[in-house]
């Protein structure tokens, strides 16, 4: 219909609004063969691709430019990831000594997540403690080798987190983990508002992450909030712990949020998994001091 309504009026129109109508007709036409090759389920695929090492790859491919809106299902691997490892606590808890069933949960995310974001907050220890300045930062966030602060970074990272899970019931672990997963995940989405510090040439994965809209926002909110209300309504929290819990992880992202934008004056891969992890730990140790069963 648009075809032939632009072949009847173009040849009577003066030359720029030609110009205008046959622009408009090509950007219908590009967005038309966008939504044939890419389905609404290509995205959510790209994310679970993207941000777990499991082999969705092999049931289906989807289209290049899925990957760039991989950030807005990244609290739906959340669920998948925070799944995972709460079985694996909890079966693991009926066996063997707890120390060791939070330590498989541990190991068990990082071989399912390849040690994604591990490996963005070693880089950002290491480009955030020794960059004097934002060219800096960038170079030494790009190289391959961990340095001193990578290195002190993950053991503290990890023993935090291990220490957190101990300290409270195989239980509320459980639970606070599938809550604090997808809920981090939620907050960390925030960091894309900030421009890319980099080409998309330069970018590791060779992909930039689209800017979010309203509905990329609603549905971040809905995947991210809902294993936490369940989880909250669950072991019948108080709205005061509740607000506590979902207030601590929030600041700590509006923290690191200022301090990159500081530094960097935009954001890279590895922020958006050195925040994650951050602000997932601070939601679980929020948990670990608000509530227990």
């Amino acid at each position: 219909m648009f075809s032939s309504f632009f072949c009847y009026i173009i040849p009577f129109a003066p030359a720029k609004v030609q110009f205008f109508f046959v622009i408009l007709q090509t950007n219908i036409k590009n967005m038309h063969i966008d939504t044939e090759q890419s389905p609404w389920y290509d995205r959510i695929w790209a994310a679970l691709i993207f941000f777990t090492r499991i082999p969705f790859w092999r049931i289906h491919e989807p289209s290049r430019e899925s990957y760039r809106a991989v950030v807005e299902y990244w609290p739906l691997a959340g669920w998948l990831t925070g799944g995972l490892m709460a079985a694996t606590l909890y079966l693991c808890s009926l066996w063997f000594p707890y120390i060791i069933a939070v330590l498989a949960a541990i190991a068990l995310r990082l071989l399912t997540t390849g040690a994604l974001h591990e490996d963005g907050l070693a880089d950002f220890f290491d480009g955030f403690g020794g960059g004097t300045d934002r060219s800096r930062i960038l170079v030494i966030m790009k190289d391959s080798h961990i340095g001193t602060f990578g290195v002190l970074g993950l053991i503290m990272y990890v023993l935090l987190l291990a220490a957190t899970l101990f300290s409270m019931t195989p239980a509320l672990a459980c639970l606070a983990v599938i809550a604090a997963d997808p809920f981090a995940k939620m907050l960390s989405a925030g960091l894309i508002t900030l421009p890319y510090a980099r080409s998309e040439e330069e970018a590791k994965a060779k992909t930039v992450y689209r800017s979010l809209g309203w509905k990329a926002v609603a549905g971040l909110a809905l995947q991210g909030l809902l294993p936490m209300a369940v989880v909250m309504y669950g072991v019948q929290c108080t709205i005061c712990d509740a607000m506590l819990i979902l207030l601590i992880p929030a600041l700590v992202m509006l923290f690191l949020y200022r301090y990159i934008r500081h530094r960097l004056q935009g954001y890279t891969g590895d922020c958006c998994g050195a925040v994650c992890l951050m602000v997932e730990l601070a939601t679980l140790l929020a948990i670990c001091t608000r509530l227990s069963i």
